[in-house]
């Protein structure tokens, strides 16, 4: 499947940034669980690409959403979630990550616009001074009120659980 190769790991990715920028492209850098996909997601990242020319979306592995959602999280492993993220046509590359934070691969691929939903706070957001010190741009994005992945598990559980 064509839309699997864009997951790639860092190393590939650097290399084909340095190419990008070269060429004068604007390269946009979000992350996120996307621990199930929904339109929430599905409409943060077609805006996110329309910032630039090349959209890197960065997921939390596994063991990292245990660690910063809890032991019930992920609902679906991480290779499942990168094939999703990947078959969307406004993403190019998607990477996995085992930190809390993308902060190493903001440092790694310096993107010019780093992006993540407006209910974060740009003091929160990780990364953000790594690319305003080279120059970029941090955006956010409006939250899409009635999708979230807790108010779907919350959804889910109410109707069939209780």
């Amino acid at each position: 499947m064509e839309y699997q190769t864009k997951i790639k790991d860092i190393d590939k990715a650097r290399e084909m940034i340095r190419f990008l920028k070269s060429e004068g492209k604007k390269i946009v850098f979000t992350n996120g669980c996307f621990d199930i996909i929904h339109p929430g997601h599905v409409r943060y990242l077609y805006e996110a690409k329309r910032m630039g020319d090349f959209l890197i979306v960065a997921i939390n592995s596994d063991n990292s959403i245990k660690r910063i959602k809890g032991r019930k999280r992920p609902i679906m492993e991480e290779k499942a979630r990168a094939e999703i993220i990947a078959s969307l046509g406004c993403v190019d590359i998607v990477l996995i990550f085992g930190e809390d934070t993308p902060e190493n691969l903001i440092n790694t691929l310096i993107p010019d616009v780093l992006v993540k939903g407006a209910d974060w706070r740009e003091e929160e957001i990780a990364g953000a001074s790594i690319v305003r010190r080279a120059g970029g741009k941090v955006a956010t994005i409006p939250y899409i009120q009635g999708y979230s992945t807790s108010s779907i598990i919350e959804k889910i559980i109410h109707r069939f659980c209780r």
